[in-house]
């Protein structure tokens, strides 16, 4: 048996030839001698250069009949358990100290987890709970609980990263229930709804492997001794655990814990986030300016966008994040007397409106009327999210506006191409109250700029829901380039998005499991 790599196997839409016979015809082979084919990659290219239509490129390996040439290299495997003097400890259950815990717990060092927020189902019936009218819980939310915050959004699992480890997350993913597809789509995707089956599996295999985990258990303060290692935790202010190595995943919306770590002297710096609105499309409209007459095709996937602009006067950068095909705009705060919101979709994509955040990059110097300090982004963000609140209603509804009306600076327009779909309801209000005037000012620009991109992307009854804060970690907890420990303190591993050092579920995750190595080799 022969296995065959193509690198690039182009496949028109209209071809409905299956693709063991497109690989037949292109290798030249009888197709009774091809066993199996593997997709490694598939993506879409839309581009439609110089008449062509839209086109499928995949990456395949095909295994055929034909005689083995050379022999296949295996790598070893190796089982073993580490001596450790104490269980390693890991904070917060997001991607980053899930895949942490996961790592530590298959090179047997039974670590123990603490999650401030609930598990995976109760977790889903107080966020809906919240969604129809009901309290906000303060620690189990949209931000907080098992699975973390990338549990409520769209289970997108692009990134820019480009490391060996990203194949090794999808494969676990996989095992844990996600879409097979994940493996080879250039745009992997599983869905809220999928999502949690997932991350409820992985928390099942790290307690087989001897791990424990504690929801509903807040890490609220450290003991430090004089060689600046953190001997203790304190959890819901009251239980005391002693620590040997400690995996901070808090994710980038623990503002008391940014406070609790402040406190205790552990070096942190302020970053640039990015703050701004939630646009929301008719997925139909999304689909036509993407593939053009083809759009109806069922062979193709609804259709995202990527739209990026330069304000040259202010330096600064606009861009659409997160866009969630087929979804919702979500009810995001995990704070009292502030709105946020986010978006998310299930794995189907099928709600009929395309949503997505357009955002304009903020940098420390943008804080300073809040502080100077490491937290004065955190403050910044608070401010403006309490003004939403305000314009809102002051009951978690959130302001909405249309295109038209926010570049006019007004608010009149009551009537919108796609109703909004935030859960709670919404009020008609103007954004730029609630917005920095900087960031309006850019936005407004970059929405004409892009309505020449995809024409009536910025038509005047396009809604705009308010407002989206919570993009990435206001700030950065320092740690060394090489044993990623903290810089202040010798056993505190930072790991993921809270940290400042990852954007998304698959890069938090990497970030996790090269962390628990660095440990793991620590003790080899």
């Amino acid at each position: 048996m022969s296995t065959i790599k193509i690198n690039n196997l182009s496949v028109n839409l209209e071809d409905d030839r299956s693709l063991e016979e497109i690989i037949s015809a292109k290798l030249k082979i009888d197709i009774k001698k091809i066993r199996t084919v593997k997709i490694i990659r598939k993506a879409i290219d839309a581009r439609r250069y110089k008449g062509a239509g839209i086109k499928f490129n995949y990456i395949v390996e095909v295994e055929t009949d034909k005689p083995e040439n050379k022999k296949k290299h295996q790598l070893p495997t190796t089982n073993y358990k580490l001596p450790t003097t104490k269980q390693p400890m890991v904070i917060g259950f997001g991607p980053a100290g899930m895949f942490a815990a996961l790592t530590l717990a298959k090179a047997g060092l039974e670590p123990i987890i603490f999650e401030r927020g609930a598990d995976i189902d109760s977790r889903t019936k107080a966020v809906e709970k919240f969604f129809h009218g009901g309290e906000l819980n303060l620690n189990t939310n949209v931000q907080f609980g098992e699975g973390g915050a990338g549990t409520f959004s769209d289970g997108k699992l692009t990134t820019r990263l480009n490391d060996d480890l990203i194949d090794s997350v999808l494969k676990i993913f996989v095992e844990a229930g996600a879409p097979e597809e994940i493996l080879y789509l250039q745009k992997p995707h599983i869905g809220t709804d999928k999502l949690r089956k997932v991350v409820k599996n992985i928390r099942r295999q790290i307690i087989e492997l001897g791990g424990k985990i504690y929801f509903d258990a807040q890490v609220t303060d450290f003991e430090i001794d004089a060689d600046k290692k953190i001997s203790a935790i304190i959890v819901n202010n009251s239980e005391k655990f002693s620590a040997d190595a400690i995996f901070l995943g808090i994710g980038h919306s623990a503002r008391d814990s940014y406070e609790m770590l402040l406190k205790n002297s552990v070096a942190m710096e302020s970053k640039a986030f990015a703050v701004g609105v939630r646009i929301e499309h008719a997925q139909e409209f999304i689909d036509k300016a993407q593939y053009g007459v083809d759009f109806k095709n069922p062979k193709l996937p609804v259709a995202d966008y990527f739209l990026t602009y330069k304000d040259l006067k202010n330096q600064r950068g606009a861009y659409s994040f997160c866009m969630c095909p087929g979804g919702q705009v979500v009810a995001a705060t995990s704070e009292k007397f502030q709105v946020v919101t986010n978006g998310m979709s299930n794995f189907a994509r099928n709600s009929g409106v395309a949503n997505s955040a357009l955002l304009v990059t903020v940098e420390p110097k943008d804080f300073t009327n809040f502080g100077t300090d490491v937290l004065s982004g955190v403050r910044f963000q608070r401010h403006f999210e309490k003004l939403a609140f305000e314009l809102g209603g002051k009951n978690f509804s959130a302001p909405v506006q249309s295109v038209g009306d926010f570049l006019l600076n007004r608010a009149e327009s009551k009537f919108f191409s796609v109703t909004p779909t935030y859960p709670i309801g919404y009020k008609v209000a103007n954004l730029r109250e609630c917005l920095p005037a900087e960031v309006s000012e850019t936005l407004a620009d970059a929405l004409i700029f892009w309505n020449n991109k995809i024409k009536n992307f910025a038509a005047a009854d396009v809604a705009m829901t308010g407002i989206e804060t919570r993009t990435s970690a206001p700030c950065r907890i320092l740690r060394d380039k090489i044993t990623r420990r903290s810089i202040s303190n010798l056993n505190l591993f930072p790991l993921g998005e809270g940290a400042g050092y990852s954007g998304g579920i698959i890069s938090s995750a990497v970030d996790g499991i090269k962390s628990a190595q660095s440990f793991i080799d620590s003790l080899k």
